[in-house]
């Protein structure tokens, strides 16, 4: 294992200089953009799909192409940004993304469109994995979780502002100007990145990547995250949809094997030996089943049953985020002093209330500022306490060096997890009469089981007390 410095032997309010919060601030301000993103195009689908008349399941590429490049590329991105150093890694990836936007927004076709948010995809990966990596170094470890607690906020925010701006956007302009706006971003955080960011890597690093794991686990994810989109267009038992999935299985002992016996594998498995890592993987993997997968079925369920105008859909979805990035910036901080297993508890069981709450409650009735809204607060306060707690938690006992690589592999599986929950809520929707809200109902269900079970595995499997003070009981 690398060494690293005791987290004992800072406290939880320990001076941090700043240099380090300049480098929260751009970092973050990539994740605002990169979330603002996600966000609206969920808005701008129907609009989308009006204007290049093709079938929805087709046109889910849109968002499930992103899903799986980013989902493919995570791991090798974490890999290259803890062996050739986090900014050199972080800022190409934020002008990919810029590029990837250009091109969307000048998409003269569905397939172009498709094909560029797969060019952002590749830079959503590298943003993904090396976003945190870049600006953690400059936090002690009794830091981590109130960096990162800001860092979700602004994730947070991002929900906000993308339905919202994204609505009038589309409303003024047209569905191009949401990807028309990340690319001064981009432009702006290129040129001032290499003043603001200082370089870190794995000091023990070689850059000698492990090419072949690197080929393996790129294929094995990819046929994975293809396997879990497309089996809601070719069926869950089809032929084609079991081969995928059982190839990129197949692929994974390969994958392990390379990474026991290689000095810099794609995979650090000595991650896998804190019990904080373990747990939040699993618990962020039931939690991102239904994450994603929610925010969609609302955004359908508002256009598509209850016929609202855009701009309404996006006032609508702002409250739940906007309570959420409040509440994140307090979480981290208590997380810091107080561990994470009851704030995750907690947050994952009000989300699974508010989505039963949606499932027993709405009809074919529009009720969005007396009913929706209202039971979207439960959710946000869920989420404020959960959307960037499980990356604290995840990266709590990890020693600096593995910032990259392990922030990499927890999102890999969280994104593996979007995908799938993607996936089943799609084909649950599709279940319903057009214009009837039965399958918006089993959607609701589907999300409010697996925040339940996410809450179980948190309370059962994450260890007690904050990192502060599981270093003191080892030392």
């Amino acid at each position: 294992m690398t060494a690293t410095t005791s987290p004992a032997a800072s406290g939880p309010d320990v001076e941090v200089s700043r240099s380090a919060w300049t480098a929260l601030g751009v970092s973050t301000l990539v994740t605002f953009l990169v979330v603002i993103d996600i966000s609206a195009v969920n808005v701008a689908f129907p609009s989308i799909r009006d204007d290049f008349a093709v079938s929805e399941s087709a046109l889910s590429w849109i968002v499930s192409g992103y899903n799986i490049m980013v989902g493919a590329l995570l791991l090798v991105s974490g890999r290259m940004a803890d062996s050739l150093g986090r900014r050199k890694v972080f800022l190409p990836g934020v002008a990919l993304f810029g590029v990837g936007s250009l091109l969307c927004a000048i998409a003269p076709a569905a397939g172009w469109l498709i094909a560029a948010r797969l060019v952002q995809g590749v830079g959503g990966a590298v943003v993904s994995a090396a976003g945190f990596a870049v600006m953690l170094p400059g936090f002690p470890p009794s830091r981590r979780s109130t960096a990162i607690g800001i860092a979700g906020a602004m994730g947070a925010l991002g929900s906000v502002v993308g339905p919202a701006l994204g609505s009038i956007l589309i409303d003024a302009f047209s569905w191009r100007a949401i990807f028309v706006i990340n690319v001064p971003i981009c432009l702006f955080v290129v040129a001032v990145g290499p003043r603001l960011l200082a370089e870190s890597r794995d000091p023990t690093a070689t850059g000698r990547i492990d090419i072949i794991g690197v080929l393996v686990g790129t294929a094995s994810i990819a046929l994975v995250m293809l396997s879990i989109v497309q089996s809601e267009a070719w069926g869950i038992g089809d032929a084609r949809t079991i081969g995928l999935l059982i190839i990129g299985i197949a692929l994974m002992p390969i994958l392990i094997r390379r990474s026991r016996i290689h000095a810099e594998p794609l995979i650090n498995l000595d991650l896998f030996t804190f019990r904080s890592f373990r747990s939040a993987g699993i618990g962020s993997a039931l939690y991102g089943l239904a994450f994603t997968a929610g925010f969609l079925s609302n955004s359908l369920m508002l256009q598509d049953v209850w016929d609202q105008p855009i701009r309404t859909v996006g006032l609508a979805l702002i409250a739940p985020p906007a309570l959420a990035g409040f509440v994140s910036v307090m979480t981290g901080r208590s997380a810091d002093r107080y561990g994470h297993r009851w704030l995750l508890a907690a947050g994952c069981l009000l989300c699974s209330l508010g989505y039963a709450l949606y499932a027993l409650l709405l009809g074919n009735e529009p009720h969005v500022f007396d009913h929706f809204v209202p039971l979207g607060l439960i959710i946000g306060v869920g989420i404020g306490l959960t959307v960037a707690t499980w990356s604290s938690a995840g990266l709590s006992d990890v020693p600096q060096a593995n910032f990259g690589v392990a922030s990499a592999t927890f999102n890999t599986v969280r994104q593996a997890s979007y995908g799938l929950g993607v996936a089943v809520v799609i084909a649950l929707v599709a279940r319903g009469a057009d214009g009837d809200i039965q399958g918006f109902r089993w959607a609701w269900w589907w999300s409010a089981g697996c925040y339940l079970l996410a809450a179980i595995a948190s309370i059962v499997t994450f260890p007690k007390g904050s990192s502060h003070d599981r270093a003191l009981t080892q030392d």
